[in-house]
This record gives structure tokens, C-alpha cells and sequence, in this order.
């Protein structure tokens, strides 16, 4: 395709111009290929710098979520990744697509959602530009209690991500929030469909929301104390491809070595509430306060309210007291 020439010719140049002509001469197209092909990447958000007698450059800020720009940065074979610019939400996408027997390994990743879902029926704030939004289909043969690993899994891959890429360390907040500078700047949601007859996982949907940078404006008054933004006003090309395929290259490996002890000492290792006070939100009624001690190898947080009981608590959601 012509159009992916001539940005893998613009890639390859860097910051140096190179003339419609040369592009032109190298890649065997009429200059007016080469201008309709620069033109179509614009369309299509790349920043291309140009002028007289100088020729074509990638700006070297260019951000533009895309599955061409995905697989230059994906490693895993296993993993099949379809890219929208935007969609309802990737994770009821793709249970839709899972109960029609989409195989293991199916990634949906979106720049935007109009319907992001977060946990216990809450909404996820997914605007065009500033985020990325992915859910990755597994099918581990494993019983339900083991499905919660996968929260995990996936809280340890995009913390490591992260940090690979901002060089700021990340903390999680048990059991889904990762944060940074304080700022929640990731969720998770873990969805399993189960067979009854059996008492086995079908399927699990491990949906993750990442506010990569502020998003124009700000975000909303309701999230200005709560939520964050991983990066700031630095320079990374291809960010959001770079990350989205850094999470789904460490999430698989995190998930094929999920018993082996790994997940647990990098979970643990981040952990924001351990030896903390924290408030055990239940649904409805006034929180515990209790402290957390321990997560436990499946995951559980084991906690000692203020009576002296020790409890676990498999699933849940809790805040730091300050």
C-alpha cells in the first residue's frame, strides 16, 4: 500500500526532510502518489512537517493509535489485534465477539470510548485523544477462583509498562487502580463467563483504561481530585501504539507464568495499602475501617479490622485513610 511506504520511508528518515522527488525516485511512485499518500496521513492525524525546498519529516510527536503503527511494536504472535478509533466499549465488544467463539488471544483496542464501563456498574471517562482503552479475550482452563489472577496479571503488565516508558514507578491499589504521583491513572475490569454445568471458566475479558495524558480541558470537576494522567507534555512517538503493545506483550507472558510466583512478588511489590489503614467500601452501608496486612498467593487481601478479626477479602474495593 503506498500509503505505508511513504510513512515507513518518513520513519526510517527520522528528523531528517526528504524531497517528494527522492521519495518519489526510491520507492519506484509518481510525485503525485507520494503527495496523495502524505495527504491521506494527515487525514489520518500524523503531523508531517514540510516545506519549500526541504521536503517531508514525521513530527517528532506523532500519536496516532493504529494497527499498522500496533504491529511494529507487538512481539506475541498470539495475540490478534483489531484497533477502532473509537467504540462503544471493548470489553462488551468483545464479550460479544467471545460467546460466538472468538479465539483466545482476540485484542480489541480503541483511542476512545462512548459507553466505558468501570467496576460495579460505574461509567469509565474515555475521551478521544488522551486515552487508551483495550480488552484482550483468555480462555484459561482454570476454576472460577483462579480468574481473579488475571486482575492481576494485568495490573502488573501495565505497571510495567508504564514505568518502562514514563521511567515514574507505579502503585497499586487492591485490588484494580494503578496510580501515579497519587493520581489514579488506570482501571481494570475482569469479566468471566462460566459454565454452569462444569463449574469452569469459559472465557475472560481483562478490559484495562489508561488516561495517558490530560485530555483537552481537563477532566471533568467530579475526577480533577481523583484522576491523573500517566505522562505529561514530553515527546514520545507513537505512545499509545508503544504502550498498547508493550501491555498486551507483558499481560500474555504475565498470564502464561501466573502460578509461578512472578506476578505475585511484582503485585505485592507495588502495593499501595499494604501495612496501611484502609476503609473497606462495602455497596451499601457505612465502611470498615480495618489495616491491611497481606495479599495473599490467590490475590485475597487479608486484613485485621479494628476489633482484632482477621478477614479476607476476595473481591471488594477499598480506600487508603489518610
Amino acid at each position: 500500500m503506498t500509503r505505508d511506504r511513504v510513512l515507513d520511508a518518513l520513519r526510517e528518515a527520522g528528523s531528517e526532510y526528504v524531497s517528494g522527488e527522492a521519495l518519489a525516485r526510491s520507492l519506484g511512485l509518481s510525485r503525485t502518489a507520494v503527495w496523495k499518500a502524505i495527504d491521506q496521513l494527515r487525514r489520518e492525524g500524523y503531523r508531517i512537517e514540510s516545506g519549500p525546498n526541504r521536503g517531508y519529516r514525521l513530527g517528532a510527536d506523532n500519536d496516532v493509535l493504529s494497527l499498522e503503527g500496533l504491529s511494529r511494536y507487538l512481539r506475541e504472535p498470539r495475540i490478534r489485534p483489531q484497533v477502532y478509533e473509537s467504540i462503544g466499549s471493548t470489553n462488551t465488544a468483545l464479550k460479544s465477539l467471545a460467546a460466538e467463539g472468538a479465539p483466545e488471544g482476540l485484542a480489541l483496542i480503541a483511542g476512545a470510548q462512548s459507553q466505558g464501563r468501570g467496576r460495579l456498574g460505574r461509567s469509565f471517562y474515555s475521551p478521544a485523544g488522551s486515552g487508551l482503552y483495550l480488552s484482550l479475550l483468555l480462555r484459561p482452563d482454570c476454576d472460577p477462583g483462579k480468574a481473579t489472577q488475571l486482575t492481576a496479571c494485568a495490573a502488573v503488565a501495565v505497571a510495567e509498562a508504564l514505568e518502562e516508558l514514563s521511567g515514574k514507578s507505579v502503585g497499586i491499589k487492591w485490588v484494580n487502580d494503578l496510580l501515579m504521583d497519587g493520581k489514579k491513572v488506570c482501571g481494570i475490569l475482569s469479566e468471566a463467563s462460566l459454565d454452569c454445568e462444569s463449574g469452569t471458566v469459559n472465557y475472560v475479558i481483562v478490559g484495562v483504561g489508561i488516561n495517558v495524558r490530560r485530555p483537552e480541558g481537563g477532566f471533568p470537576e467530579e475526577l480533577r481530585d481523583i484522576a491523573g494522567a500517566a505522562f505529561g507534555d514530553e515527546s514520545i512517538p507513537d505512545l499509545r501504539c508503544r504502550l498498547a503493545a508493550s501491555v498486551l506483550d507483558r499481560l500474555w507472558r504475565a498470564y502464561e507464568h501466573r502460578e509461578d510466583g512472578g506476578v505475585l512478588e511484582a503485585y505485592r511489590k507495588r502495593s499501595l495499602v499494604l501495612g496501611r489503614p484502609i476503609n473497606i467500601l462495602p455497596r451499601e452501608g457505612e465502611p470498615e475501617r480495618a489495616t491491611a496486612l497481606e495479599i495473599e498467593p490467590d490475590f485475597a487481601l487479608r486484613v485485621r479490622l479494628e476489633d482484632g478479626t482477621i478477614r479476607r477479602l476476595n473481591s471488594g474495593e477499598v480506600s487508603i485513610r489518610i
